[in-house]
């Protein structure tokens, strides 16, 4: 087995396990822990985190995923998927150069237009503790993103995947950073085909298996 996917399936790595799944690609996961989330990342009885040297040898950015195929280091986890996808090839990949660039121009908007207002509803929501919470950001948030769901939403009227007609890594990659906002249901109310189009991306089995083995690792 060439492939190592570097990350818990608790952090954007569940994106790459997603991919992989629905590809039928075989990977090594290594079980790469955020370094907020240990006490001392690096005590000498620390698992391996994001500050471990080990790990730094590898991403010197200290962040998963990291993806190792051979020779081949890839960090960023939507583009590790667009190059999983066409390795994989058929019918997650771009079949030709106009998807290609369509692909990945809908999963660089997801991470420029969308992610940064989803995580401050995901942390001020529900990840940080209730004290360190600050209500207005996620409320500011939720107001920025509203015209980014209409544009998404005018998108997927009359069409049931983002690119192509069929379900490809435009749909992981885009329905992965959407999953940061699932604390902010009025956005999916107000946008119907959003909602539509999300519920049949996680209803897939390779999104329930991949749901499965995060659920599966410690908190």
């Amino acid at each position: 087995m060439s492939i190592k996917l570097y990350g818990v399936t608790r952090s954007r790595a569940s994106r790459n396990v997603w991919l992989c799944l629905e590809a039928g690609i075989a990977f090594e996961q290594v079980p790469v822990i955020q370094a907020r989330r240990v006490a001392d990342p690096l005590a000498a009885d620390a698992p391996l985190n994001t500050q471990s040297p080990a790990f730094l040898a590898i991403n010197p950015n200290g962040l998963v995923p990291t993806l190792e195929d051979g020779d081949l280091i890839l960090n960023e986890s939507l583009a590790i998927n667009l190059y999983l996808a066409k390795k994989a090839g058929q019918p997650l990949a771009p079949a030709d150069l106009a998807e290609d660039g369509q692909m990945t121009m809908w999963s660089l908007w997801a991470a420029a237009e969308v992610e940064p207002h989803a995580m401050q509803i995901l942390f001020n929501r529900g990840y940080l503790p209730e004290a360190e919470r600050d209500p207005a950001k996620a409320d500011a948030a939720v107001t920025a993103l509203i015209p980014k769901f209409a544009v998404l939403d005018a998108h997927l009227a009359g069409r049931d995947w983002m690119v192509g007609g069929r379900f490809t890594v435009a749909d992981i990659n885009m329905a992965e950073v959407l999953r940061y906002t699932a604390a902010a249901p009025d956005l999916f109310a107000a946008s119907p085909h959003v909602q539509r189009w999300y519920d049949a991306c996680q209803a897939r089995p390779g999104f329930q298996e991949m749901m499965r083995r995060r659920e599966a690792e410690s908190a």
